[in-house]
C-alpha cells in the first residue's frame, strides 16, 4: 500500500484568493475560469489575474463576462483579462470552445455549474442537467484542451466539488433517473462525487504529459448564484435529501465570503507545494481528511472514500468518454 503524504498549508477557511496567491508570479501563464463572470468565478479570475496571468472567462452570458473583465482589469491593471462563450450543456459549445483556442494551456479551473435543480431535467442528449453540467460538459472541454494543457507543461486543472458530494456517489446504472425517482440532493451529489473522480482519473492517465488535476470544495457561499436561486423548501429538500450519507449538521455550516471560497481553488491552482501531485480532494486550503465509512460523519469536512476510488474513477472516465463519443460522431455525421 502506498502511503502518501497530507499537503497542509498555512492557509486556513478564513483566507482570501489574493492572500493565497500573495508572492506568486503567473507571468506568461495561461489559464481558463468557467464561470468566471459570476460569484467564486470572479475571485478567482481576479486573484489569477492579480498574479500576472491571462484569464479567459468561459461564459454563457457574454454581457456579464465583458462587465466582469473590464471590473477584473481595472481592480488589477492587468488587461489580458479575455472572454469567450462557453455553454457546459451544449457539446457543441464545448467543440466550439475548444477549437476556438490556440497555444499552450497552463491552468484551467472547472468552476462553472448548477445545484440543486428542484424537478427533473434533460439535455438534449437526455443527461440529467446537473451531471451534463457539472460533470460531463468540464469532461468533454478537458478532453478536447488535452494537447494544449499538456503543450503548457506542469499544467494543472481544479475541479470544482462540494461537501454535497457525499450526499451520493455516481449511480452508474442510473445516472439520469429513469429507473428512480428524481432527488435534487442525490444528483446534485453524484454530480460533485463525478468531479472528485474526475480528478483522481485525469491525474492517473495525464500524469506523464505533466497534466495533474485536483478536486477542491470552495465551502458554503451563500452570497452566490448557486444558492441564491435556491427557494427555501428547494433548501430544505437538499438537507434531508440523504440516504447515501449522514445527514449534515446544519448547526456546524460556517459561510465565506466569495474571496474566501476562491481561496482554496486558487491554492491549489498555484501553490509550488502541489507540484506533480493530483488525484486529491481539498477544502479550507489544506488536503481533506478521508473519512471512514463505517464511522457517522455529520459534520461538513472530509472526502468520502467512494470519491477516491481509483476503480470507481476508472468506469466514470470510460462511461464519459463513450457518452461524449457518441455525441461528437452524431455531429460530424
Amino acid at each position: 500500500m502506498t502511503v502518501t503524504t497530507s499537503i497542509t498549508t498555512p492557509f486556513t477557511a478564513q483566507s482570501t484568493a489574493a492572500e493565497v496567491v500573495a508572492g506568486i508570479d503567473l507571468s506568461g501563464r495561461r489559464v481558463i475560469v468557467t464561470g468566471g463572470a459570476s460569484g467564486i468565478g470572479i475571485e478567482t479570475a481576479r486573484a489569477l489575474a492579480g498574479a500576472g496571468a491571462e484569464v479567459t472567462l468561459a461564459v454563457r452570458n457574454l454581457e456579464a463576462g465583458q462587465g466582469t473583465a473590464e471590473d477584473i482589469i481595472t481592480s488589477t491593471g492587468n488587461k489580458q483579462v479575455l472572454v469567450a462563450p462557453l455553454d457546459l450543456t451544449e457539446q457543441a459549445s464545448v467543440a466550439s470552445f475548444v477549437a476556438a483556442w490556440d497555444g499552450p494551456l497552463h491552468i484551467l479551473v472547472n468552476n462553472a455549474g448548477v445545484m440543486a435543480l428542484p424537478d427533473l431535467q434533460l439535455t438534449a442528449e437526455d443527461w440529467e442537467m446537473q451531471f451534463a453540467t457539472n460533470h460531463l460538459g468540464h469532461f468533454a472541454l478537458a478532453l478536447g484542451l488535452h494537447d494544449a494543457l499538456a503543450t503548457a507543461g506542469e499544467a494543472r486543472i481544479v475541479s470544482l466539488s462540494s461537501v454535497g458530494h457525499r450526499r451520493s456517489p455516481v449511480i452508474f446504472d442510473d445516472l439520469n433517473f429513469t429507473s428512480r425517482p428524481y432527488d435534487l440532493g442525490l444528483a446534485y451529489g453524484q454530480s460533485k462525487t463525478a468531479n472528485v473522480l474526475f480528478a483522481v482519473e485525469a491525474t492517473r492517465r495525464w500524469g506523464s504529459d505533466g497534466i495533474t488535476a485536483n478536486a477542491v470544495h470552495p465551502g458554503t457561499i451563500a452570497t452566490t448564484k448557486l444558492q441564491r436561486r435556491l427557494a427555501p423548501e428547494d433548501v430544505a429538500a437538499m438537507h434531508t435529501s440523504a440516504p447515501y450519507a449522514e445527514k449534515f449538521a446544519a448547526s456546524q455550516l460556517s459561510y465565506k465570503t466569495t474571496a474566501q471560497g476562491a481561496a482554496t481553488t486558487a491554492l491549489v491552482a498555484t501553490s509550488p507545494q502541489l507540484n506533480g501531485i493530483g488525484g486529491r480532494y481539498f477544502e479550507d486550503c489544506n488536503q481533506a481528511q478521508v473519512l471512514d465509512p463505517d464511522t457517522s460523519n455529520t459534520g461538513t469536512s472530509g472526502v468520502a472514500r467512494y470519491a477516491l476510488d481509483p476503480d470507481n474513477a476508472n468506469r466514470l472516465w470510460e462511461m464519459s468518454l463513450e457518452l461524449t463519443r457518441y455525441v461528437r460522431e452524431r455531429h460530424e455525421q
